[in-house]
């Protein structure tokens, strides 16, 4: 058997930020950076990584923009979840299945809670950097250079040192990962005809778990009943080419914070502008979605300055140290032509911090005539130092933030678009609280997170119930969603 394979075209226009290139990044200051102790096998690893396909398609890139821009502008709703910290053993079939399951699951509970569409994004295939506070710390009464994810170096103090061919492996782990999304939700992992199998039994409340059932029990008709009446493709037959395929198969894209620039830099192709073929534009070839943390949106800095080439959509995570005016200098920065959904704001304050800072910074977005997509990080404020000795985070305190945030939204005529959360699909001990009442003194049981602590399953099942009990409940009338 032969193919013919027609060699395309290049077309001649590359549409560039002004004075932008994949480079450019490296004339400004860089923080969180990471010390190689041999540049030249870094040189010899990068320009590897730059020969490799990419993993993601321009196409899926602008399916996502997108839809980001339904989001902003109130017809959909964002899900975007997944590990703090990453490991490459994360990629195996068990742990990805179970990622999948519960950000599906609690898509589904938020469809049926808000009456549209659920845009998924996993903190999956990429989240292996982690910034931290500060490079080193002491063990054993020696200080060692700080964990930095499984892309830098080891969780083993004795392989702290910075090794390049973690880069390499970062790639090959993140294509292995989404090769295999992509396989099981094409053969269906996704079919959305299963809420029975969702066990409840960790809820301890009856009254609460009485609430929970019934929504699965009405998730249950709503899908029997399309059934009956056949608008499920999949009752029989052939498999239907229409919109409502969708029942059986979703899209899901990747995410994660782009903080090692060299890494992302050598993932940054010319490519075919699929929305105009006489165009080349930037893309990350790495992921779909990238987003700038707290420790690294300096308006000067470098990461700022590689974030406003790239035509992915970008976030930005927004805390108490954003000044509502350096904010907008950051917006009009990353996204000059103020195209909507291309930026979301993940706002991340702590839960007595929401009112104090959440208003100032929605008066400065609607003043300055970008549209973007809000989702709250209710996580990464709450975090707190457990008796048992290890970080935690109190699931009322999570609840209590996203509450503020859509009150306020609510308040200033703005729209909440999304939730941000570190979660597993396995059954860890990291948080506390939730339907499941885990206590402090059990943190310790399965308290398995190389860095900040994540939703279980259980847990994050018990978010999506309560956000799909606030959104019925605006349907119909105003209300505060509560635990």
């Amino acid at each position: 058997m032969t193919f013919r394979v027609d060699t395309p075209v290049l077309p001649s226009t590359v549409v560039a930020a002004d004075g932008w290139s994949p480079s450019s990044w490296t004339s400004k200051p860089v923080l969180q950076d990471v010390d190689y102790p041999d540049q030249a096998h870094l040189n010899r690893v990068l320009e590897k990584i730059g020969r490799l396909p990419p993993m993601v398609a321009p196409g899926e890139i602008h399916r996502l923009r997108q839809q980001l821009a339904d989001v902003a502008q109130g017809k959909a709703f964002l899900l975007q979840g997944g590990d703090c910290a990453e490991l490459f053993d994360y990629c195996s079939q068990s742990p990805i299945e179970a990622k999948l399951k519960v950000l599906l699951q609690m898509s589904l509970v938020l469809v049926w809670g808000a009456r549209m569409p659920v845009v998924r994004i996993a903190r999956m295939a990429g989240q292996y950097a982690k910034p931290r506070s500060k490079p080193t710390e002491m063990h054993e009464g020696q200080e060692i250079l700080s964990y930095r994810g499984d892309n830098v170096n080891g969780y083993d103090p004795a392989d702290r040192s910075p090794d390049p061919e973690r880069l390499l492996g970062a790639y090959f782990h993140s294509a292995a990962t989404m090769n295999y999304v992509r396989s099981i939700l094409a053969e269906g992992f996704a079919d959305l005809h299963h809420p029975s199998n969702w066990n409840l039994h960790h809820v301890k409340s009856s009254t609460l778990r009485q609430e929970y059932q019934t929504i699965v029990d009405r998730l249950t008709d709503a899908l029997d009943f399309m059934k009956t009446i056949g608008a499920d493709p999949n009752a029989g037959g052939a498999k239907s080419a229409s919109p409502l395929s969708s029942l059986s198969t979703v899209d899901i894209f990747t995410s994660h914070e782009g903080l090692l620039l060299e890494y992302e830099q050598a993932l940054t192709r010319k490519m075919i502008d699929p929305t105009n073929s006489s165009q080349q534009k930037y893309y990350n070839v790495g992921t779909h979605f990238l987003w700038i943390g707290d420790r690294t949106r300096q308006l000067n800095g470098a990461h700022v300055e590689y974030f406003r080439g790239i035509e992915n959509p970008i976030g930005v995570k927004c805390g108490p140290s954003m000044k509502p005016d350096e904010l907008v200098a950051l917006l009009d920065i990353l996204n000059a032509d103020k195209q909507i959904g291309k930026v979301t704001l993940i706002t991340r304050y702590g839960v007595d911090q929401v009112d104090k800072y959440l208003p100032g910074h929605i008066k400065a977005v609607q003043e300055s005539g970008h549209v973007v997509v809000w989702a709250c990080d209710p996580m990464h404020g709450n975090t707190k130092q457990s008796v048992s000795g290890v970080k935690t985070r109190h699931l009322i305190d999570i609840t209590r933030e996203l509450s503020q945030a859509i009150r306020i939204h609510k308040q200033y005529n703005s729209h909440l678009g999304g939730v941000h959360f570190e979660l597993t699909g396995d059954r860890v001990t990291e948080c506390v609280g939730g339907s499941m009442e885990l206590l402090d003194a059990e943190l310790l049981d399965r308290y398995e997170t190389h860095c900040d602590p994540r939703l279980n399953y259980e847990q994050a099942l018990d978010m999506a119930f309560l956000i799909a009990k606030y959104q019925e409940k605006q349907r119909g009338f105003s209300g505060v969603m509560s635990l």
